[in-house]
């Protein structure tokens, strides 16, 4: 496998104006556009939560865009990165919105 290719597990949070605008849609429109796996929820303290799991330039791709992007509404003020590991297979099978 080429490095780009390991696969990564990856936890997020992302804090600001990220619940009521769509933010769990169109980040599970573009992790599955990436050809990434995870879920994506919101949380009791108004933030985003979720695990991005793919190849790791795919994951770098994607942490990109929770950072700066977003959905059309959203105001990103931050973005929590944790518990990156190599995994040996993807854990989930397809990209999930959690309620």
């Amino acid at each position: 496998m080429a490095e780009g290719d390991t696969l990564v597990s990856v936890d997020y949070e992302i804090f600001g104006k990220v619940q009521g605008v769509f933010f769990r849609k169109y980040t599970q429109a573009e992790g599955k556009k990436l050809g990434l796996v995870g879920w994506v929820q919101n949380t009791d303290r108004g933030t985003v939560q979720g695990q991005l799991q793919g190849p790791i330039s795919k994951v770098r791709g994607m942490q990109e865009w929770l950072e700066t992007k977003g959905s059309p509404k959203s105001h990103i003020d931050r973005a929590n990165f944790n518990n990156e590991k190599v995994i040996l297979k993807l854990e989930y099978s397809d990209f999930q919105i959690v309620k």
